[in-house]
């Protein structure tokens, strides 16, 4: 509980270079009660011949998994990874997406809960199912058709959160067509965070993002990355910054090559 409030702690550690690893790390140790919820099996649908990487699951079948999570209408969730809060925060994005606003991400994520000498347990947690009635918005997702006419659109901004090395195309360790859409601006997801990894401080997030806007409202604005994972980092930055109304591209860099008929650009845009 806090607050009064009923609490659900879902541990998202996650490596996209080893899948398994995540849940081993948290059988073996995780804050006490934390359930874990897997990117590539829980927060993601299976890969289809015209998605990307994470395909956003059916609406029905994550208000299913949220409740064998725990998770009710009115619980409070605290979502948690290995750091940086980049997989914490497809969870936050996802429960938005649902109509459930009492979502958090533990700033630093299980590092920090360690460094505080914070309690530790082990081995899996098998919450008493709950009953999650979603509550779709279904304007916070864009789709590739949508995508392209903002990268046309001067007054819509499409924002990739990637390292800049793969937004440039100079490198692209897990797609198989390096790049970025063209007219998309660069904000790595990095951007968002200080040397020691805590989010910057609001007045200084907000002039980030207000500079990296340049004057585009942020009702207009997609944000994208390579399988629409890191960009809810943006879109939860974007929030904490008090700039609201931003939609994902759930499919990202990766469904976006699966068509050769869409544009590719490489090297940075202006």
């Amino acid at each position: 509980m806090i607050g009064g409030r009923a609490l659900a702690v879902i541990d998202c550690r996650f490596d996209l270079m080893a899948p398994e690893a995540g849940k081993r790390a948290y059988l073996t140790a995780h804050i006490p009660g934390a359930r874990y919820a897997d990117l590539n099996r829980d927060l993601a649908a299976p890969v289809g011949p015209a998605t990307g990487r994470h395909p956003l699951p059916s609406p029905d079948l994550l208000a299913l998994l949220l409740g064998l999570l725990g998770i009710a209408n009115g619980v409070q969730v605290v979502a948690y990874d290995a750091a940086n809060g980049s997989i914490a925060a497809r969870l936050w994005w996802m429960l938005r997406w649902l109509g459930h606003f009492e979502a958090a991400v533990l700033e630093r994520g299980f590092a920090a809960w360690v460094a505080m000498g914070g309690a530790l347990e082990s081995g899996d947690v098998a919450p008493a199912a709950m009953h999650f009635s979603a509550r779709v918005d279904s304007l916070a997702v864009s789709s590739s058709a949508e995508v392209l006419e903002a990268s046309r659109n001067p007054l819509r901004l499409v924002v990739d959160a990637r390292a800049p090395e793969r937004y440039t195309g100079a490198v692209e360790p897990l797609d198989p067509i390096a790049g970025h859409v063209p007219g998309a601006v660069n904000h790595p997801f990095t951007a968002n965070l200080s040397a020691d990894g805590r989010f910057l401080a609001k007045p200084l997030l907000r002039r980030r993002w207000e500079e990296r806007l340049a004057g585009t409202p942020p009702a207009n604005v997609i944000a994208m990355c390579g399988s629409g994972v890191t960009a809810c980092h943006n879109l939860l930055s974007l929030e904490a910054a008090g700039l609201t109304g931003a939609k994902l591209y759930a499919g990202s860099w990766s469904e976006w090559i699966r068509d050769p008929t869409r544009p590719v650009a490489g090297g940075s845009e202006p």
